[in-house]
């Protein structure tokens, strides 16, 4: 099998993007409190560009993190 199939199985099987998905949550919503409290109060308009990669880049680095330890565990 591929290095690119071996790589696309472990991260899209074993509830991966399940729990990339909790941490974006988690993690993003932290973020974009973070980063545009302002929102919040009224004093500032939604970014909706920063909305999406503040919850994408959590998701992402999950997802890769995990990717990555199943791959190392399949070599050993």
């Amino acid at each position: 099998m591929s290095t690119w199939r071996r790589t696309w199985a472990a991260a899209t099987t074993g509830g991966a993007p399940q729990k990339a998905l909790i941490v974006a949550l988690v993690i993003g919503t932290i973020l974009n409190l973070i980063n545009q409290g302002d929102v919040l109060w009224g004093h500032a308009a939604v970014q909706w560009g920063k909305l999406g990669l503040t919850y994408l880049t959590p998701f992402l680095v999950s997802l890769h993190g995990q990717t990555t330890a199943k791959m190392a565990l399949n070599r050993s």
